[in-house]
C-alpha cells in the first residue's frame, strides 16, 4: 500500500480518508500539490522519504491514484534504477490510498520546489528540456540543508539508496572482496 497525500487545494478532486497505516514502499508516502507555471497547470508530487519530485501536467486529477504507480515507475526508469527494484516498488504500491497530509517538513519541501520551478528556464541551459529536465534539476536540489552534513538529502541520490536498502535487504548482494556493487 502507498498513501497519496494531496494538499488542501486538491482535496476536492481527491477526497481523503482517515488512514492509520503507513506506506509499504521504499519511497514512502507521495505528497501532491497543484501549481501553475507560465499559465500551465501542473501536479508536483514529492516522495516523503527521498523527496524525489515528479512533475506532470494537471490533467485527469481524479485518476491520479490509479496512475501513481506508472508515474513512479517512469520516473525511476529515468533516474536509472534497475527494473527489479522498480518492479518491487510498484508491486508494493497497490492499493493507493488517499489521506490528508501529516508531515509539515515534506510540505515545506513541496513549497520550496514549487517556488523554484519558475526559475528553471532562467537558470539552466543544459540537460533535457521539458518536465523530465525540470524533475532532474529539482532532484539535484539539496534538501534540509540546515542539517548536519550527513543529514542533507539529495533526492536523486537518496531514492536509489532507499530502494536498494528496502528491496535488496531480503536478497543482499554478495560482492567479492574489493568489488564495487552497481545496481542497474
Amino acid at each position: 500500500m502507498v498513501i497519496l497525500r494531496p494538499t488542501q487545494k486538491l482535496q476536492a478532486a481527491l477526497p481523503t480518508s482517515v488512514v492509520s497505516a503507513q506506506s509499504d514502499t521504499a519511497l514512502g508516502d507521495w505528497y501532491v500539490n497543484r501549481i501553475v507555471v507560465h499559465r500551465q497547470p501542473l501536479l508536483l508530487l514529492v516522495s516523503s522519504c527521498s523527496l524525489l519530485p515528479i512533475v506532470v501536467p494537471a490533467r485527469e486529477v481524479r485518476s491520479l491514484p490509479r496512475r501513481l504507480p506508472a508515474l513512479v515507475a517512469s520516473r525511476l526508469r529515468r533516474l536509472g534504477i534497475g527494473s527489479s527494484l522498480i518492479d518491487a516498488e510498484v508491486a508494493a504500491m497497490h492499493p493507493v490510498v488517499v489521506a490528508p497530509t501529516v508531515d509539515r517538513s515534506v510540505l515545506g519541501i513541496v513549497v520550496d520546489f514549487a517556488r523554484s520551478i519558475p526559475y528553471y528556464a532562467i537558470s539552466t541551459d543544459r540537460g533535457a528540456p521539458g518536465l523530465a529536465g525540470l524533475e532532474d534539476w529539482l532532484a539535484e536540489t539539496p534538501c534540509h540543508a540546515a542539517r548536519a552534513e550527513g543529514k542533507v538529502v539529495f533526492p536523486n541520490r537518496t531514492a536509489p539508496e532507499l530502494l536498494v536498502a528496502k528491496w535488496l535487504a531480503d536478497h543482499p548482494l554478495q560482492p567479492t572482496r574489493g568489488a564495487r556493487v552497481v545496481v542497474h
